[in-house]
């Protein structure tokens, strides 16, 4: 899995990030590569280490995307962290925590680099933010989807998820699905260090009767009215019979609250299906704003089915998907397997030629029924997706 991101406003300087898994949730090996010359050519690509061995556990680390701010030109890295105990990923609700870098050279070296805490002498590397402690419950990038948004006033917005704790303080699932989390967003406001101090907003609390994962993977973008829409994914997965939905909130104070978590629909007002899986809001210089996500034609069950991945347009007023955009980018072909998962992706548009690159790896294509081991193997891909602006 993997994508690219500039790393400058005004030159064509990319940084590559790849990984390789061999379980869910767990990232055994990490490179990184850079370009001066828009991806034409890459430099030898290095090792960034994923797993420490301590006397707790093994500290693993997930890369997690970067993003220049346009009010600065820096660039800003971050990523998910944890020592987990017996090395099992499900142990990350009780461990993950958020660390980033600062650079003004376009990613190539550090002006800052540590671990995102709450302003105020009361946090710390445990009690790091408001309600969140390593070890009872845990804040956390899920996919690559998550991209960060500068507000007007230069305020960084990253949405990240954050597991809920019960009236004993440590991790709750209300929904008794695989894993349970609330929405949030993370707002750095920029010091003359070039640090970030950094504050939280309201929760985003889902409905566990509704769905059974609670809020995940949120994606955010500015609406027209200055709004700010939030895209988030559902699941079914412990109530089959509940319908699966992308889910939406909308905040009108800059992201500091928000409201009722509802089903994200299209235009006319009708829900859509979709699987247990990221997204992506994607503002486009044309003044578009688009989503990439997997939409089904049935009620999924939790993560599948995850095809097709389609890219429709949002309308910009009302935060709706429009039904008549929804354009199908890649589907399950005939002898593909039914576990085919379109999803894990990342996308970028395209300095100078305004076009969308999907990075995505097609995995689970070529297993047979009766074997679920084979087929894992994937290349991470890359689509080149024309946008017709007119």
């Amino acid at each position: 899995m993997g994508a690219s991101y500039y790393t400058t406003l005004d030159a064509d300087h990319l940084v590559s990030f790849h990984s390789y898994t061999t379980r869910s949730d767990t990232v055994d090996v990490a490179y990184v590569r850079l370009s001066d010359d828009g991806g034409a050519t890459w430099a030898e690509p290095k090792t960034w280490p994923t797993q420490f061995p301590t006397e707790a556990g093994i500290r693993r680390r997930h890369p997690r995307g970067g993003y220049v701010d346009p009010a600065t030109g820096r660039y800003i890295s971050v990523w998910t962290e944890g020592v987990l105990p017996t090395d099992d990923p499900i142990e990350g609700m009780r461990q993950w925590k958020l660390h980033y870098s600062v650079s003004g050279d376009g990613g190539v070296s550090d002006l800052v680099n540590g671990q995102i805490m709450h302003e105020g002498s009361q946090y710390n590397e445990v009690d790091h933010l408001p309600g969140i402690s390593v070890g009872r419950n845990c804040v956390m990038i899920g996919d690559l989807g998550q991209r960060p948004l500068t507000r007007s006033d230069g305020v960084i917005l990253i949405p990240v998820q954050s597991s809920p704790v019960g009236p004993d303080g440590d991790y709750n699932n209300p929904g008794a699905g695989f894993t349970y989390t609330d929405c949030l967003l993370l707002m750095g406001k920029w010091q003359k260090s070039g640090e970030l101090a950094w504050t939280t907003s309201n929760r985003i609390v889902g409905d566990p009767a509704r769905t059974t994962r609670g809020m995940i993977e949120p994606t955010i973008a500015e609406l027209d009215d200055g709004s700010i829409l939030m895209v988030m994914r559902g699941s079914n997965d412990a109530l089959p019979s509940l319908p699966g939905h992308k889910w939406m909130a909308r905040s009108v104070d800059g992201g500091e609250s928000w409201s009722k978590p509802a089903p994200w629909t299209y235009s006319d007002g009708h829900p859509f299906f979709s699987p247990s899986a990221c997204s992506q809001l994607i503002p486009h210089s044309s003044g578009m704003l688009l989503w990439m996500g997997n939409i089904c034609a049935e009620n999924p069950r939790g993560n599948s089915p995850r095809y097709p991945i389609v890219l429709g347009e949002v309308d910009r007023g009302t935060g709706l998907l429009n039904r008549e955009s929804v354009t199908v980018i890649d589907d399950r072909k005939p002898g593909e397997h039914e576990r085919l998962t379109l999803s894990n992706f990342y996308t970028r548009e395209e300095h100078g030629s305004g076009d969308l690159l999907l990075h995505h790896p097609r995995f689970f294509a070529h297993a047979h029924p009766e074997d679920s081991e084979d087929g894992w193997t994937a290349d991470l891909m890359c689509h080149r997706i024309k946008v017709d602006t007119l």
